[in-house]
């Protein structure tokens, strides 16, 4: 089938929306969003509200009291979430980062652990990381790397603890799931967050680095099912959420990955204000906002986790 629409003028594009239902009283105000935020972009958020099944019906609103300025709400509302849990995630990397690095450069006693082909079990992926961890050095602008290339010619690549700090939490998060998670030091690690079962950590990191990158990449994390799915232990040292509890949480949603940032911030950051942020912004809420469209469960204030 071949695309035959033209593109509209931000005139014809206010005209298509009121068209198909959506109010729009300050067409001046609408105009000037519309010229900083795509109108594709904001299709994001509309589209839950639209019938978009009845090709007839060319996407109407569903129901005829929703705003320009609710949708404008919501986008604001995913934007500071996704601000917030970049904040939050920047604290997870870090400490991810300093974990792994003195771990494995304390058991394996090697400052080059990471160039071993032995500590990794799926050695078909050995070439294109190391591939990706040279490009990472080779871009860094950091002084110790500089001060590394110019000091020393052997090992090419600088020692673990300058090396996994130049990483990109994508390709970190890729060397991460190439270790064995059942070895001494990523137990170790896994159990400094009081998870017993390191698995659980190998599925939260890679999860936290798609996370990540949605909030990089300003995309939308309102009301989207994540590809990955989070594994939530039953068992945990420090206190998370109760078995029933869990039962109600889509692990696929917003909700489940705010649970596990919470759980994390509260170990290494006691006094982290995680919470009380998450609370304003919900607080401050819209129109058109649900929280059950992002996992939210009935009474989720009350999960240990959130104490």
């Amino acid at each position: 089938m071949e695309y035959t629409k033209n593109p509209l003028t931000i005139g014809e594009q206010i005209k298509k929306l009121k068209h198909r239902g959506l109010l729009i009283k300050d067409e001046k105000s609408a105009e000037n969003y519309l010229s900083n935020i795509s109108y594709y972009r904001l299709r994001a958020y509309t589209f839950p509200f639209q019938d978009n099944d009845n090709q007839n019906n060319d996407h109407h609103f569903l129901q005829n009291n929703i705003k320009f300025e609710d949708i404008i709400d919501l986008y604001c509302f995913d934007r500071r979430l996704r601000a917030l849990i970049f904040n939050a995630l920047e604290k997870i990397e870090v400490a991810l980062r300093t974990k792994f690095i003195y771990e494995y450069s304390i058991a394996t006693n090697n400052s080059h652990w990471f160039a071993d082909k032995n500590i990794y079990f799926n050695l078909n992926l050995y070439d294109s990381l190391l591939d990706k961890i040279e490009g990472d050095i080779r871009r860094s602008n950091e002084d110790f790397i500089q001060h590394y290339k110019q000091k020393y010619s052997d090992p090419i690549m600088p020692p673990a603890w300058m090396t996994l700090e130049t990483l990109s939490f994508g390709n970190l998060s890729k060397l991460i799931a190439n270790l064995d998670c059942k070895s001494k030091p990523y137990r170790k690690i896994a159990l400094s967050f009081g998870l017993f079962n390191s698995f659980i950590l190998e599925n939260w990191i890679y999860s936290f680095s798609v996370l990540r990158n949605y909030c990089a990449h300003h995309s939308r994390i309102w009301n989207r099912r994540f590809h990955v799915e989070l594994k939530m232990p039953y068992n945990t040292k420090f206190p998370f959420i109760n078995k029933q509890d869990l039962n109600k949480i889509f692990k696929n949603k917003i909700f489940a990955a705010l649970c596990c940032i919470q759980y994390i911030n509260k170990i290494i950051s006691p006094q982290s204000d995680f919470k009380n942020h998450l609370l304003e912004i919900i607080d401050n809420r819209n129109n058109l906002l649900n929280l059950k469209d992002m996992g939210f469960p009935q009474g989720w204030e009350k999960f240990e986790v959130w104490q």
